[in-house]
């Protein structure tokens, strides 16, 4: 769980860097470090599908490094957390969308390969997805009215960023295990 954490971790070190005044030194090193974990991922022989979210990570950073240094004024800089969740969510929705869930290719790593091809091991996964797809579309929805009508409401902002991330990532370690202890329960038939 921890090692498919990485991947997050341009969008959180974006989420402390990029406040108000500083997107455009969060949207660099959020690039930087997307790039730096594509680049050791890559070395230790893992496949694009994968990484999804940290190929998601380079092209949103490229994006929004473009924008900040072209229009650092731009309106949409107040809206940065409210964007990463909307990026996010559009990642996730779109991976379901070609049938190929984000979290796929996360779950291999600790998978054995014979489950893979497994009917449940698409549809657990394609849950998980549709969990962090709603918790991203809820939080960029909250983040977006939150900072156009109290935009100092740090606390709040705070609150929201991190319920975006921890209630998914709660849902994804228990609804796995939620699963495979409800397939080896006796159904109370007789044969």
């Amino acid at each position: 769980m921890v090692r498919s954490l990485l991947g997050f971790l341009p969008w959180i070190v974006y989420a402390v860097v990029a406040t108000s005044d500083e997107w455009r030194y969060g949207a660099i090193l959020g690039l930087v470090i997307a790039v730096g974990v594509i680049a050791v991922d890559r070395r230790a022989g893992r496949t694009w599908d994968q990484m999804v979210i940290e190929a998601s990570a380079a092209a949103f950073f490229l994006l929004i490094t473009a924008i900040s240094f072209v229009s650092p004024d731009s309106p949409l800089m107040p809206y940065g957390p409210a964007l990463v969740n909307a990026w996010l969510a559009l990642t996730a929705w779109g991976s379901l969308a070609v049938r190929r869930p984000f979290t796929l290719g996360i779950a291999r790593r600790t998978t054995p390969p014979e489950v893979w091809r497994a009917p449940l091991f698409l549809r657990v996964n394609v849950v998980i997805t549709m969990v962090w797809g709603a918790a991203f579309t809820v939080a960029a929805a909250a983040l977006a009215v939150l900072l156009h009508e109290a935009p100092h409401a740090t606390a709040a902002v705070v609150t929201v960023k991190i319920l975006s991330f921890a209630v998914p990532a709660a849902f994804t370690v228990r609804y796995p295990k939620a699963v495979a202890a409800r397939r080896l329960r006796p159904t109370g038939r007789t044969a």
